[in-house]
């Protein structure tokens, strides 16, 4: 398990800054890595996300992302082809109090749709994605749609 470089970011004004542990997602859908592809395929469809990490005793070992699955099935019949033989192998993590711009970065720049969040232990906590920084600009542009609406508001009157 591979975590990447991380600055720690404290704010003078007493407040921390966001982390991932705030966004994750900690409601996890894992597979074994003896469990076969088509468990994984029913996994990822039924859960309806892109991102399978793989474990062994609560730690992660792996992950399975739907493209390793379409890459697979070309080759490798699903039923019989274990998670192990196609699942990355030391993915590249975040910790819970990792900041969640360092994540972003990380996940821009290596172009990864999700981390998997671990403790220092290896053991899994959460997992952060794409679709969680999506939701969370939402509301970010929510709120400031509010702002303005409200500032415009207060310029009219």
């Amino acid at each position: 398990m591979r975590e990447p470089e991380e600055a720690v970011a404290v704010e003078g004004s007493g407040m921390r800054a966001l982390s991932v542990g705030d966004f994750m997602t900690r409601e996890l859908v894992t597979i074994q890595e003896s469990d076969d592809l088509a468990l994984a395929e029913q996994m990822l469809r039924l859960g309806q996300i892109r991102h399978l990490p793989v474990v062994r005793a609560a730690k992660l070992v792996g992950l399975i992302t739907s493209r390793d699955l379409l890459r697979s099935a070309a080759s490798r019949p699903a039923k019989t082809t274990l998670a192990h033989e196609v699942m990355t192998r030391e993915p590249t993590t975040a910790r819970p109090t990792t900041s969640l711009v360092h994540a972003a970065r990380v996940m821009l720049a290596s172009k990864f749709g999700c981390l998997p969040v671990c403790e220092e232990d290896g053991t899994l906590v959460g997992i952060i994605t794409e679709a969680d920084f999506v939701r969370f600009a939402a509301d970010v542009v929510q709120d400031l749609d509010l702002v303005a609406e409200a500032i415009g508001s207060q310029n009219r009157a």
